[in-house]
Protein backbone atom coordinates (compact mmCIF):
# COMPACT_ATOMS: atom_id res chain seq x y z
CA UNK A 1 0.00 0.00 0.00
CA UNK A 2 1.10 3.53 -0.76
CA UNK A 3 1.38 5.83 2.25
CA UNK A 4 -1.44 8.38 2.38
CA UNK A 5 -0.57 11.82 0.98
CA UNK A 6 -0.94 14.83 3.23
CA UNK A 7 -2.94 17.81 1.94
CA UNK A 8 0.35 19.69 1.64
CA UNK A 9 1.83 16.95 -0.59
CA UNK A 10 -1.33 16.84 -2.71
CA UNK A 11 -1.20 20.62 -3.15
CA UNK A 12 2.51 20.44 -4.05
CA UNK A 13 1.82 17.70 -6.65
CA UNK A 14 -1.03 19.76 -8.14
CA UNK A 15 1.17 22.85 -8.28
CA UNK A 16 3.96 20.90 -10.01
CA UNK A 17 1.47 19.44 -12.49
CA UNK A 18 0.05 22.92 -13.18
CA UNK A 19 3.54 24.38 -13.67
CA UNK A 20 4.48 21.58 -16.11
CA UNK A 21 1.25 22.22 -18.02
CA UNK A 22 2.07 25.94 -18.28
CA UNK A 23 5.67 25.14 -19.32
CA UNK A 24 4.26 22.98 -22.14
CA UNK A 25 1.79 25.71 -23.21
CA UNK A 26 4.56 28.31 -23.30
CA UNK A 27 6.84 25.92 -25.21
CA UNK A 28 4.17 25.27 -27.87
CA UNK A 29 3.43 28.98 -28.32
CA UNK A 30 6.96 30.37 -28.19
CA UNK A 31 8.68 27.55 -30.04
CA UNK A 32 6.17 27.98 -32.86
CA UNK A 33 6.91 31.70 -32.97
CA UNK A 34 10.67 31.21 -33.02
CA UNK A 35 10.42 28.49 -35.72
CA UNK A 36 7.98 30.21 -38.04
CA UNK A 37 8.57 33.92 -37.56
CA UNK A 38 11.92 34.64 -35.97
CA UNK A 39 14.13 31.98 -37.55
CA UNK A 40 15.83 34.22 -40.15
CA UNK A 41 15.39 37.49 -38.28
CA UNK A 42 17.18 36.35 -35.12
CA UNK A 43 19.94 34.71 -37.18
CA UNK A 44 20.79 37.93 -39.02
CA UNK A 45 20.18 40.33 -36.11
CA UNK A 46 22.73 38.81 -33.74
CA UNK A 47 26.12 38.19 -35.28
CA UNK A 48 28.77 35.76 -34.09
CA UNK A 49 31.89 36.69 -32.15
CA UNK A 50 34.48 36.75 -34.93
CA UNK A 51 35.94 34.19 -37.31
CA UNK A 52 36.24 30.43 -36.93
CA UNK A 53 38.37 28.00 -38.99
CA UNK A 54 36.23 26.26 -41.62
CA UNK A 55 38.36 24.39 -44.20
CA UNK A 56 41.50 24.55 -46.35
CA UNK A 57 41.85 25.28 -50.06
CA UNK A 58 44.70 25.87 -52.52
CA UNK A 59 46.52 29.17 -52.27
CA UNK A 60 45.31 31.84 -54.72
CA UNK A 61 47.06 35.05 -55.72
CA UNK A 62 46.22 37.76 -53.17
CA UNK A 63 45.67 35.41 -50.20
CA UNK A 64 47.28 36.45 -46.92
CA UNK A 65 50.44 34.38 -46.37
CA UNK A 66 49.63 34.36 -42.63
CA UNK A 67 46.70 32.04 -43.49
CA UNK A 68 48.91 29.34 -45.02
CA UNK A 69 48.27 25.91 -43.47
CA UNK A 70 51.86 24.58 -43.32
CA UNK A 71 51.08 20.94 -42.44
CA UNK A 72 48.76 20.48 -45.46
CA UNK A 73 51.16 22.47 -47.67
CA UNK A 74 54.05 20.14 -46.73
CA UNK A 75 51.91 17.01 -47.32
CA UNK A 76 50.75 18.02 -50.85
CA UNK A 77 53.87 19.95 -51.79
CA UNK A 78 51.90 23.04 -52.82
CA UNK A 79 50.55 25.95 -50.75
CA UNK A 80 47.17 25.64 -49.01
CA UNK A 81 45.45 28.32 -46.93
CA UNK A 82 42.95 28.17 -44.07
CA UNK A 83 39.46 29.44 -44.88
CA UNK A 84 37.63 31.18 -42.06
CA UNK A 85 33.95 31.91 -41.72
CA UNK A 86 32.00 34.02 -39.29
CA UNK A 87 31.44 32.20 -36.03
CA UNK A 88 27.65 32.07 -35.73
CA UNK A 89 27.33 30.57 -32.28
CA UNK A 90 26.57 33.04 -29.52
CA UNK A 91 26.15 33.03 -25.81
CA UNK A 92 22.80 34.65 -25.01
CA UNK A 93 22.11 35.89 -21.48
CA UNK A 94 18.64 36.80 -20.22
CA UNK A 95 18.69 39.31 -17.34
CA UNK A 96 15.19 38.90 -15.91
CA UNK A 97 13.71 41.37 -13.43
CA UNK A 98 11.81 39.45 -10.73
CA UNK A 99 10.98 42.45 -8.50
CA UNK A 100 7.49 43.10 -7.11
CA UNK A 101 6.45 45.66 -9.73
CA UNK A 102 6.27 42.91 -12.40
CA UNK A 103 3.26 41.40 -10.57
CA UNK A 104 0.89 43.87 -12.19
CA UNK A 105 -1.31 43.88 -15.27
CA UNK A 106 -4.67 45.35 -16.18
CA UNK A 107 -4.89 43.88 -19.70
CA UNK A 108 -4.77 40.26 -20.81
CA UNK A 109 -1.78 39.30 -18.63
CA UNK A 110 0.64 40.33 -15.89
CA UNK A 111 3.91 41.98 -16.83
CA UNK A 112 5.72 38.95 -15.37
CA UNK A 113 3.81 36.56 -17.69
CA UNK A 114 4.70 38.61 -20.74
CA UNK A 115 8.38 38.72 -19.70
CA UNK A 116 8.29 34.90 -19.42
CA UNK A 117 6.84 34.50 -22.94
CA UNK A 118 9.32 36.96 -24.48
CA UNK A 119 12.24 35.27 -22.70
CA UNK A 120 11.08 31.82 -23.88
CA UNK A 121 10.71 33.03 -27.48
CA UNK A 122 14.25 34.45 -27.45
CA UNK A 123 15.52 31.22 -25.85
CA UNK A 124 13.97 28.97 -28.53
CA UNK A 125 15.30 31.29 -31.25
CA UNK A 126 18.74 30.96 -29.68
CA UNK A 127 18.80 27.13 -29.66
CA UNK A 128 17.76 27.07 -33.32
CA UNK A 129 20.98 28.96 -33.94
CA UNK A 130 22.85 26.45 -31.72
CA UNK A 131 23.54 29.20 -29.18
CA UNK A 132 24.07 28.76 -25.45
CA UNK A 133 21.56 30.46 -23.18
CA UNK A 134 21.90 31.51 -19.55
CA UNK A 135 19.80 33.51 -17.09
CA UNK A 136 20.29 36.02 -14.30
CA UNK A 137 17.23 36.54 -12.09
CA UNK A 138 17.60 39.85 -10.28
CA UNK A 139 15.72 42.07 -7.81
CA UNK A 140 17.82 44.45 -5.71
CA UNK A 141 20.42 41.64 -5.66
CA UNK A 142 21.22 38.59 -7.76
CA UNK A 143 18.50 36.09 -6.90
CA UNK A 144 19.75 33.23 -9.08
CA UNK A 145 22.29 32.59 -11.83
CA UNK A 146 21.81 29.80 -14.40
CA UNK A 147 25.05 29.39 -16.42
CA UNK A 148 24.72 29.23 -20.24
CA UNK A 149 24.05 25.84 -21.84
CA UNK A 150 22.52 24.50 -25.05
CA UNK A 151 19.43 22.42 -25.70
CA UNK A 152 15.68 22.13 -25.27
CA UNK A 153 15.91 20.48 -21.83
CA UNK A 154 17.88 23.44 -20.53
CA UNK A 155 15.31 25.91 -21.90
CA UNK A 156 12.40 24.00 -20.34
CA UNK A 157 14.27 24.15 -17.02
CA UNK A 158 14.64 27.94 -17.46
CA UNK A 159 10.91 28.36 -18.27
CA UNK A 160 9.97 26.31 -15.22
CA UNK A 161 12.20 28.48 -13.05
CA UNK A 162 10.60 31.63 -14.46
CA UNK A 163 7.09 30.34 -13.71
CA UNK A 164 7.80 29.12 -10.21
CA UNK A 165 10.43 31.59 -9.00
CA UNK A 166 9.89 33.22 -5.61
CA UNK A 167 12.32 36.12 -5.13
CA UNK A 168 13.66 37.03 -1.70
CA UNK A 169 13.23 40.75 -2.38
CA UNK A 170 10.56 42.86 -4.10
CA UNK A 171 12.88 45.80 -4.90
CA UNK A 172 14.97 46.56 -8.01
CA UNK A 173 18.65 47.26 -8.68
CA UNK A 174 19.49 47.15 -12.41
CA UNK A 175 23.02 48.45 -11.76
CA UNK A 176 23.83 45.35 -9.68
CA UNK A 177 22.57 42.99 -12.43
CA UNK A 178 24.71 44.73 -15.07
CA UNK A 179 27.81 44.67 -12.85
CA UNK A 180 27.25 40.96 -12.18
CA UNK A 181 27.04 40.21 -15.92
CA UNK A 182 30.19 42.24 -16.64
CA UNK A 183 32.22 40.40 -14.00
CA UNK A 184 30.84 36.83 -14.34
CA UNK A 185 30.44 36.29 -18.11
CA UNK A 186 34.00 36.51 -19.41
CA UNK A 187 33.45 36.19 -23.17
CA UNK A 188 31.33 38.57 -25.21
CA UNK A 189 27.62 37.68 -25.20
CA UNK A 190 24.30 39.11 -26.32
CA UNK A 191 22.37 40.13 -23.19
CA UNK A 192 18.65 40.88 -23.10
CA UNK A 193 17.55 42.91 -20.07
CA UNK A 194 13.82 42.19 -19.53
CA UNK A 195 12.32 44.63 -17.04
CA UNK A 196 9.83 47.44 -16.50
CA UNK A 197 12.90 49.54 -15.56
CA UNK A 198 11.32 50.92 -12.39
CA UNK A 199 14.54 51.80 -10.60
CA UNK A 200 15.23 54.91 -8.54
CA UNK A 201 19.00 54.56 -9.03
CA UNK A 202 20.70 55.77 -12.20
CA UNK A 203 22.42 52.89 -14.06
CA UNK A 204 23.95 54.79 -17.03
CA UNK A 205 27.62 54.19 -16.13
CA UNK A 206 27.37 50.41 -15.46
CA UNK A 207 25.26 50.04 -18.63
CA UNK A 208 27.95 51.78 -20.71
CA UNK A 209 30.67 49.55 -19.23
CA UNK A 210 28.55 46.41 -19.75
CA UNK A 211 27.71 47.29 -23.37
CA UNK A 212 31.38 47.84 -24.19
CA UNK A 213 32.10 44.24 -23.19
CA UNK A 214 28.79 42.65 -24.29
CA UNK A 215 25.98 43.40 -26.75
CA UNK A 216 23.14 44.62 -24.51
CA UNK A 217 19.50 44.85 -25.68
CA UNK A 218 16.77 46.35 -23.45
CA UNK A 219 13.21 44.98 -23.51
CA UNK A 220 10.83 47.12 -21.45
CA UNK A 221 7.46 45.64 -20.47
CA UNK A 222 4.86 48.04 -19.06
CA UNK A 223 1.12 48.28 -18.41
CA UNK A 224 -0.89 51.02 -20.11
CA UNK A 225 -2.24 52.23 -16.73
CA UNK A 226 1.34 53.17 -15.88
CA UNK A 227 1.13 55.55 -18.82
CA UNK A 228 -2.31 57.05 -18.20
CA UNK A 229 -4.72 56.53 -15.30
CA UNK A 230 -8.37 55.68 -15.99
CA UNK A 231 -11.08 57.99 -14.65
CA UNK A 232 -12.70 55.61 -12.12
CA UNK A 233 -12.98 57.80 -9.00
CA UNK A 234 -11.33 56.84 -5.71
CA UNK A 235 -8.67 54.15 -6.15
CA UNK A 236 -6.41 52.36 -3.65
CA UNK A 237 -2.89 52.02 -5.00
CA UNK A 238 -0.07 49.96 -3.48
CA UNK A 239 3.63 50.21 -4.35
CA UNK A 240 4.49 46.56 -5.05
CA UNK A 241 8.14 47.08 -4.12
CA UNK A 242 7.85 49.11 -0.89
CA UNK A 243 4.34 48.14 0.30
CA UNK A 244 3.38 51.83 0.64
CA UNK A 245 -0.33 52.36 -0.06
CA UNK A 246 -2.61 55.35 -0.50
CA UNK A 247 -5.94 56.38 -1.98
CA UNK A 248 -5.97 58.62 -5.04
CA UNK A 249 -8.85 60.40 -6.74
CA UNK A 250 -8.58 59.45 -10.43
CA UNK A 251 -11.52 61.71 -11.34
CA UNK A 252 -9.10 64.65 -10.87
CA UNK A 253 -7.87 65.81 -14.29
CA UNK A 254 -4.92 67.48 -12.59
CA UNK A 255 -3.84 64.21 -10.97
CA UNK A 256 -4.19 62.24 -14.22
CA UNK A 257 -2.20 64.88 -16.10
CA UNK A 258 0.55 64.87 -13.42
CA UNK A 259 0.69 61.06 -13.62
CA UNK A 260 1.09 61.16 -17.41
CA UNK A 261 3.79 63.85 -17.20
CA UNK A 262 5.69 61.78 -14.64
CA UNK A 263 5.56 58.73 -16.97
CA UNK A 264 6.78 60.81 -19.93
CA UNK A 265 9.71 62.19 -17.88
CA UNK A 266 10.68 58.67 -16.77
CA UNK A 267 10.51 57.35 -20.35
CA UNK A 268 12.53 60.27 -21.67
CA UNK A 269 15.25 59.61 -19.07
CA UNK A 270 15.24 55.88 -19.90
CA UNK A 271 15.56 56.56 -23.65
CA UNK A 272 18.43 59.00 -23.02
CA UNK A 273 20.20 56.39 -20.86
CA UNK A 274 19.90 53.80 -23.67
CA UNK A 275 21.00 56.26 -26.38
CA UNK A 276 24.06 57.40 -24.39
CA UNK A 277 24.99 53.73 -23.88
CA UNK A 278 24.35 52.82 -27.54
CA UNK A 279 21.83 50.16 -26.45
CA UNK A 280 18.81 49.18 -28.57
CA UNK A 281 15.53 49.27 -26.65
CA UNK A 282 11.97 48.15 -27.36
CA UNK A 283 8.96 49.04 -25.16
CA UNK A 284 6.01 46.61 -25.09
CA UNK A 285 2.67 47.06 -23.32
CA UNK A 286 0.94 44.05 -21.72
CA UNK A 287 -1.97 44.50 -24.16
CA UNK A 288 0.33 44.50 -27.21
CA UNK A 289 1.46 41.77 -29.57
CA UNK A 290 5.12 41.36 -28.53
CA UNK A 291 5.89 39.46 -31.77
CA UNK A 292 5.49 42.62 -33.84
CA UNK A 293 7.79 44.62 -31.54
CA UNK A 294 10.51 41.95 -31.44
CA UNK A 295 10.45 41.62 -35.24
CA UNK A 296 10.96 45.38 -35.59
CA UNK A 297 13.86 45.21 -33.13
CA UNK A 298 15.48 42.29 -34.98
CA UNK A 299 15.06 44.01 -38.38
CA UNK A 300 16.55 47.23 -37.00
CA UNK A 301 19.66 45.28 -36.00
CA UNK A 302 20.03 43.22 -39.20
Amino acid sequence: MHPPYSKKQEKSAMETSEILKRVRQIEIKTRGLSNNIFAGEYHSAFKGRGMAFSEVREYQYGDDIRDIEWNVTARFNKPYVKVFEEERELTVMLLIDVSGSLDFGTQSQMKRDMVTEIAATIAFSAIQNNDKIGVVFFSDHIEKYIPPKKGRKHILYIIREMLDFHPESKRTNIEGALQFLTSVVKHRCTAFVLSDFYDQKDFLHPLQICNRKHDVVAVQVYDRFAKSLPDVGLMRVVDAETGYEQYIDTSSKRLRRAHEQYWNRMQQHLRETMNKSNVDMVSISTGDDFVKHLLLLFKKRS
